[in-house]
């Protein structure tokens, strides 16, 4: 969940292949008269990437308003292969905030099954402020790179106050920079979607949402009741939790897969660290605390990149090794052995790669920019610096590794101006229930950014929901290997069958 880098880690849940194109070419355009207008819009697919379809959707920029305009969402759609037997369509967002549904629904072939891809057309959206979508644009690639590195763990007063300095710069910019900032939350994007479900002639939405993206399901689901089809939330979130505890939460789910990772790196040849998890627990601190005043620096040069790896990459590039427990964890073995030599190549590519970076010093999305905004436009952070500094003795405690870099994660929302509260667009209140069609949830037992727990919770909150729980490591349940999971998930979306009872599986 909530790959925002003022809020540090999150999820990464699309494949690495990344797509350019599909924008539309004026993000702002004039409204249309009514909201009937909007969901019989006809969509203009046309031709891209050789196999998929390309289009626009128009949608309010502000729905208790619809004369401000209309921002235009950018659409991927793979057509069902056998359309004689098409079920409909499936929507599908990686997560985020700020992932970009257009690139996963690219990837299709390397997430579902080819049953599922015969029978549904696979559409994938960038949500408003997103990518493609009427962008966020905050920063260059330059000050981007500049807030990557910067320090997220103020241990003196002045620290603190420079973070603030910063965090304060970054709002400004954004607030200079786009004219609706106030209209990119979360609550919009779903009421986006069923403008979608409405323009593909869909009765019924079907989705498949991971992470941040299940939050994105939750909200249309309280939208919408009546209109969820079959859909599936995976890396799932509890909308009722703060956003402290969110922090607090996902800091422990990091120190604990870094206690999963140090377990099994004992059992490996190549690992670099002491045997006793202690130790390696000390040497691995002993990295991050020393390369915030000696950042690591490259053993080979890359041309126009002089960047040494700080305390907060090294976290970062830590964090997004954790993720994924097959690939991810040999990379993170080989980063640390590097580092203890004095050198951060490794590191900085696996933030690289996590932030969509290219070797160029550009990034292939807006994902800091428009994840930051959107996550303070959905969870408000009331609190005063003064009770911020002495809620962070609590991730301290709470998660001893991780927690101090999340303590402060959301000091930058305390500067953008907040919306205006509407009931057609913010959700303020707690949801207790949720009366739907069948939905299946999926947690992940040892899952570092979207706890276990989490999904327990969303289980809870929708009253027809059967839970999927997937005992392993790393983000997300489907598409991981487990037959189990994949084949609950198949016959779900394929014949409408969801489990009987709650079901456990394994890798």
């Amino acid at each position: 969940m909530l790959k925002n880098r003022y809020r540090q880690f999150a999820i990464a849940a699309t494949a690495a292949l990344l797509i350019s194109g599909c924008a539309s070419n004026t993000a702002i355009d004039k409204p249309l008269s009514d909201l009937a207008s909007y969901e019989n819009q006809k969509l203009d697919w046309s031709t891209c990437y050789d196999n998929f379809e390309c289009a626009d959707l128009r949608v309010p920029i502000d729905y208790a308003d619809l004369k401000v305009g209309s921002f235009k969402i950018s659409l991927l759609r793979y057509k069902a292969q056998d359309q004689k037997n098409r079920i409909g369509s499936l929507i599908v967002n990686p997560g985020g905030p700020g992932g970009s549904g257009v690139d996963y629904a690219y990837n299709a072939e390397y997430i579902l099954d080819p049953d599922i891809l015969d029978r549904y057309d696979i559409v994938g959206f960038d949500p408003r402020g997103v990518d493609r979508s009427a962008p966020i644009k905050c920063l260059n690639g330059e000050e981007t790179d500049a807030a990557y590195a910067a320090d997220a763990k103020p241990d003196t007063e002045a620290e603190l106050t420079q973070a603030m300095a910063e965090a304060k710069d970054f709002i400004d910019k954004c607030q200079s920079s786009n004219e609706y900032l106030s209209h990119y939350s979360t609550a919009e994007a779903a009421r986006d979607m069923d403008i979608l479900r409405a323009a593909l002639g869909d009765k019924k939405l079907n989705y498949l949402g991971k992470s941040y993206g299940t939050y994105l399901g939750t909200l249309y689901a309280q939208f919408f009741p009546d209109k969820v089809g079959r859909m599936v939330l995976d890396g799932a979130v509890d909308p009722n939790i703060s956003i402290l505890e969110q922090n607090i939460s996902q800091a422990k789910g990091f120190d604990d897969a870094l206690g999963a990772f140090i377990t099994d790196c004992a059992k490996e040849d190549d690992c670099p660290l002491p045997k006793n998890k202690t130790d390696a627990i000390a040497k691995i601190i002993s990295i991050f605390t020393s390369s915030a005043t000696n950042p690591l620096p490259r053993k080979t040069k890359v041309k126009n990149d002089d960047r040494a790896a700080t305390e907060s990459l090294i976290v970062l590039g830590t964090a997004s090794a954790l993720y994924d427990d097959v690939d991810g964890w040999p990379k993170l073995r080989t980063a640390l052995s590097e580092a203890l030599q004095g050198h951060g190549d490794s590191f900085l590519d696996l933030v690289d790669q996590y932030t969509d970076r290219s070797s160029d010093g550009t990034y292939a999305s807006n994902e800091l920019d428009s994840g930051a905004i959107i996550d303070c436009l959905d969870w408000p952070d009331t609190r005063t610096i003064e009770e911020t500094k002495a809620d962070a003795k609590r991730f301290t405690d709470a998660a001893p590794i991780f927690g101090p870099y999340l303590a402060y994660t959301n000091i930058a929302c305390k500067y953008l101006t907040p919306p205006t509260k509407n009931k057609l667009t913010r959700n303020t209140n707690k949801i207790t229930s949720l009366n739907t069609a069948p939905v299946i949830v999926i947690g992940t037992t040892r899952d570092p950014a979207t706890p276990y727990a989490w999904a327990v919770g969303l289980n809870k909150i929708f009253t027809s929901s059967t839970l999927i729980s997937l005992n392993a490591d790393g983000h997300t349940g489907q598409g991981r290997g487990s037959a189990c999971v994949d084949d609950a998930v198949d016959d779900y979306l394929l014949k409408g069958i969801s489990p009987k009872k709650n079901l456990t599986c394994s890798l």
